[in-house]
């Protein structure tokens, strides 16, 4: 079976979440992914998630979640030796990924300019928070930091709620996706001229970028975007409105649509209420309107509208809790959810969310995240070393090595 990165490699180095959220997506298109890990417990994230014991195994839940697939190399970048086991490994390389702040690779000695005097063909990727130049360049950056200074945390929320921080690291996780297409168009070129290329990413351009509709309304109609909540400023009615059970979520954007949903909830009168009748009253008032539906709306459950509004073709949808989703026969049905060849501490299966794509050929499930350092020695030995080199490696630190017993090596994969 081949899938389209097949046969290429990358060398991970980034941690936590926007550097190995796109190495994930890069391995799950068939790229050979190694992560180069410090020694001394590696990505950070291997000591985050919701189950202590799995991170005390240096396999926390949020490592678990986007390193499925790799491969692992624990070596110290700041030792001499360390330094030339990495040269030697980027010389065989396609990609090398990494999200440290900028200048820390340079003042490692690996920069770019000189990386690429070993591979004149290295696609490097360098993500940070706000990009390689500029007066924010060398700030510290989370995703929550990146989230408030976008604007994106401004226009979440309502009037009460708002500033508000999405439910979910979505800076890092646009950031990961914007250098994940990135770097696979520059293999394009690669392949087609034999050159190698610097990408540089930013989380808060990723996240302003992926803003450009309230963006834009400000460039070109001097709108300064508001917390609207629940509701959409582009159509009314859309947004989420009160059933007899729960929330529903209805987004009647077209004229017909608005039509159409008057008469299932019993009011057709408010096809013809001036308010109402045409796309931008109805936006104005929006208020009126949603009062309106949630009266009508409270006759049934959510579930029941929700079916009857979609046969019709009015787009509804219950809101959903993070377990009912993944129980849902939509997502069931489509095996999105994969279990690893590998157990959690409490000796149940290991899960993980394929990413959002997928090929006609059915791919089996990727091999379990590497335990830290669970290929030092494979490769080591595929780099030239002797297995007295190797020791002497292990012995001043510069490369880690996991002990057989616990190491889940993923390179038969």
């Amino acid at each position: 079976m081949s899938l389209p990165l097949w046969g290429l490699r990358v060398l991970d180095l980034s941690n936590v979440l926007a550097g190995p959220f796109c190495g994930y997506h890069l391995a799950r298109l068939g790229a050979e992914v190694i992560k180069i890990e410090n020694p001394k417990g590696g990505d950070l994230a291997r000591r985050l998630g919701a189950d202590p014991k799995m991170s005390d195994r240096l396999q926390g839940l949020s490592f678990v979640a986007v390193n499925a697939g790799k491969q692992s190399i624990a070596i110290d970048l700041k030792s001499k030796d360390g330094k030339q086991i990495f040269l030697r490994l980027v010389a065989t390389a396609d990609v090398l990924l990494e999200n440290f702040r900028p200048k820390v690779m340079e003042r490692l000695g690996l920069s770019f300019a000189t990386l690429a005097k070993h591979n004149p063909r290295l696609v490097y990727c360098a993500i940070s928070g706000f990009g390689q130049t500029g007066p924010w360049a060398g700030r510290p950056a989370y995703d929550q930091i990146v989230q408030g200074l976008s604007g994106a945390m401004s226009v979440t929320g309502d009037t009460r709620s708002a500033p508000l921080r999405t439910g979910f690291p979505i800076s890092d996780t646009i950031a990961g996706l914007t250098a994940a297409f990135a770097i696979a168009s520059a293999l394009i070129e690669q392949r087609q001229t034999g050159r190698g290329r610097f990408i540089d990413v930013s989380l808060l351009e990723s996240t302003i970028a992926a803003m450009g509709w309230v963006v834009s309304n400000h460039l070109n109609a001097d709108v300064t975007p508001q917390p609207m909540g629940n509701e959409n400023f582009t159509a009314a009615p859309s947004g989420t409105f009160r059933t007899a059970t729960g929330p529903l979520n209805i987004a009647a954007n077209e004229q017909k649509q608005y039509q159409t949903l008057c008469d299932l909830i019993g009011r057709p009168d408010l096809k013809s209420d001036p308010r109402f009748a045409e796309r931008q009253t109805r936006k104005t008032h929006r208020g009126a309107l949603t009062d309106e539906l949630n009266r009508a709306l409270a006759a049934k459950p959510a579930e029941e509208w929700e079916a009857q509004f979609n046969a019709a073709g009015v787009p509804a949808g219950c809101v959903l809790t993070v377990p009912e989703i993944l129980t849902e026969a939509q997502v069931v049905g489509r095996h999105f959810i994969e279990t690893l060849p590998a157990t959690r501490s409490d000796g149940k299966a290991l899960r993980v969310a394929r990413p959002g794509f997928r090929f006609e050929e059915d791919f089996p499930p990727p091999p379990a995240p590497p335990a830290l350092g669970a290929d030092t020695v494979h490769w080591m030995t595929q780099l030239g070393y002797s297995e007295r080199e190797i020791d002497q490696f292990v012995a001043n630190g510069a490369i880690g090595v996991t002990p057989i017993a616990t190491a889940v090596s993923t390179r038969s994969a």
